[in-house]
């Protein structure tokens, strides 16, 4: 079995937990129980596991980091405008 299969079980398990998150807090535009602090860190950590994934051509990191970057910075985002 090729090593990049348990990156992508990894990526899909991963970026799925959140998936529910993110859509809770997309539909509901309720952040006042979210860290300002916690979500800029997060984002900007996500954005540079994805840069990393580019640098290394993996795939699985590449995907699953694109998504969950477009995610946290839409929660990211929302809780600037909700607080």
């Amino acid at each position: 079995m090729s090593p990049d299969w348990f990156g992508y079980v990894a990526a899909a398990l991963t970026t799925l937990a959140f998936v529910p998150q993110a859509l809770k807090t997309i539909r509901s535009r309720d952040t006042r129980s979210i860290s300002l602090g916690m979500y800029v860190v997060f984002t900007v950590g996500v954005g540079f596991w994805f840069a990393y994934g580019v640098l290394l051509g993996s795939w699985p990191m590449i995907a699953a980091n694109l998504l969950t970057f477009g995610l946290a910075a839409t929660i990211l985002v929302l809780k600037l405008r909700y607080g």
